[in-house]
């Protein structure tokens, strides 16, 4: 109404508005007022020529002497921790109080069915003292599961696939492994598909509702995000073997893993696509009210990527609700931080994009778990991004191809084993509250690694995927060129079948 009043009054004060002017004040009515920004609202007062710039494109003051921006007026972005090295709980305000089921699972549960997470009801925390669950749990089953490919009684057949087999840096790196098991650990246990609700804060007796969704997107070093949501070993090493267990019906790399009940998008190879991939998730999410958010696991590597730039302007224009989770581990493979970038790492991004950024101790289970449960509540709430930046440090090779000790010292890696480890932190926290021992770790360890090899012997006797598979899932209605290749390999296969390891697959 206000609109077409302003456009009755100028038509009948006079001439001098124009056509455009008519048409703008028609597509105002259209539109609404209410739906442009505030800000831009601001910018249509002019106190003083004096006062301040007007350009819309920043907000800034004037001054009158010649002086470019250093690269360091501001100081490095702090580190947020919960924890020191010494599993001590620094700040008691800041102590998330994990109890119950939760506690053992933060570092990811036991693999398979029978998972401690399974056990307990959708919904329910229990406020007891946590039971017997090794410093790291899951973690440790992915250790053990990479010494396995690399050490196993047959360490050598692997498939050909590609280098990077099985579960390669993560289950080494230490802290790769902690970021991502901690940030999983406030996604909700079994990640309930059920839209709205907000989240009871842990330790409460008593059912709570489901979070909001969270839908992951990852690059090939995170497995524990998978694990946590109670994905089978199983799968993994049937992921990685190709054989005809894969979901993926051996189409993938290895470590390229995807599951839609658990609202994991599948892996792909090239460096740093989730990240836009992830905001055009969010953004439909926003649009279809699905309370909702996404989060995209990426590293500091990844971020020197144009897809990088283009998903945090976009994530921030379009007030997407996504969190980035970038783990800064020093590496990108063998070039180190130094040759990736000059600024104060990746944290400090954010601001320029207009993104909240925190930057934590990626060792530091408690501080990963906290900033990414607070991410996730305001990024529903006030529909916006976030970025966290994760640092840590890859304690292993990048893949089973690569020797690191060609491009660090091993002082250097024994550093971070030996004085900061996150499992090790971890351990110290629970042993110091009498809730673990060296015993009950050796029997799990050993526990663990007899899991592992199982699968790992159960994947490499399962039969590969039918060949015909490769023509299958891509359109509704196979047309008719993909037709004709199926037609032609099946031609090939019966004329020249003896030469191929047709016993290998299924029928």
């Amino acid at each position: 109404m206000a609109v077409a009043a302003a456009a009755a009054k100028l038509r009948g004060s006079g001439r001098g508005l124009g056509q455009a002017g008519v048409l703008l004040l028609r597509r105002l009515g259209a539109r609404g007022l209410a739906r442009y920004h505030p800000q831009r609202q601001e910018q249509q007062h002019f106190p003083s020529l004096d006062d301040k710039p007007q350009f819309p494109g920043a907000s800034a003051e004037f001054v009158d002497k010649l002086e470019f921006i250093q690269p360091n007026v501001i100081s490095g972005i702090p580190v947020y921790r919960v924890m020191d090295r010494q599993g001590q709980i620094i700040n008691p305000s800041e102590d998330p109080h994990v109890r119950g089921p939760l506690l053992p699972t933060l570092c990811l549960p036991h693999p398979g069915p029978l998972s401690i997470s399974s056990l307990v009801p959708p919904g329910l925390h229990l406020s007891v003292p946590p039971p017997a669950a090794a410093p790291g749990d899951g973690a440790q089953v992915l250790q053990e599961h990479d010494s396995a490919q690399h050490h196993g009684p047959h360490p050598l057949r692997v498939p050909a696939a590609g280098p990077d087999l099985l579960l390669h840096d993560q289950l080494w790196r230490g802290g790769d492994t902690c970021g991502e098991c901690g940030s999983a650990g406030q996604h909700g246990p079994g990640v309930w598909p059920v839209p709205g609700g907000r989240e009871q804060e842990t330790g409460q007796e008593g059912p709570v509702c489901p979070p909001p969704r969270l839908q992951a997107h990852t690059a090939s070093s995170s497995p524990g995000v998978l694990m946590y949501r109670d994905y089978p070993l199983e799968l993994f090493m049937a992921q990685c073997y190709g054989n005809a267990s894969d979901l993926g019906k051996g189409r993938q790399m290895p470590v390229h893993y995807g599951c839609k009940e658990r609202h994991f998008v599948t892996i792909s190879s090239p460096l740093a696509t989730q990240i836009p991939q992830a905001v055009g998730a969010a953004y439909a999410a926003k649009r279809a009210n699905a309370n909702r958010v996404v989060i995209c696991y990426f590293g500091e590597g990844a971020a020197s990527e144009g897809d990088a730039h283009a998903g945090f302007n976009f994530a921030a224009t379009l007030e997407c609700p996504v969190i980035f989770f970038c783990r800064n581990n020093g590496y990108a493979i063998s070039t180190p931080t130094s040759e990736q970038y000059r600024g104060d790492g990746i944290a400090a991004r954010g601001p320029g994009y207009g993104i909240m950024s925190i930057r934590v101790d990626g060792n530091d289970v408690f501080a990963v778990y906290n900033a990414t449960k607070e991410a996730r509540r305001r990024a529903v709430a006030e529909n916006q991004p976030f970025l966290i930046e994760a640092m840590t440090y890859r304690i292993g090779h990048h893949s089973t191809s690569d020797d690191s000790s060609a491009y660090r010292s091993v002082d250097e890696v024994n550093y971070w084993d030996k004085q900061d480890h996150p499992i090790s932190r971890l351990r110290h926290y629970l042993q110091g509250r009498g809730w673990w021992d060296d015993e009950q770790e050796k029997a799990w360890r050993k526990q663990s690694r007899k899991k592992v090899m199982e699968a790992f012997e159960q994947a490499e006797r399962k039969p590969k995927p039918n060949p015909n598979l490769l023509f299958s899932d891509v359109y509704q209605e196979m047309p008719a060129q993909l037709r004709k290749q199926q037609e032609s390999l099946a031609r090939h296969l019966q004329a020249y079948g003896e030469h191929y390891p047709l016993d290998h697959f299924e029928k």
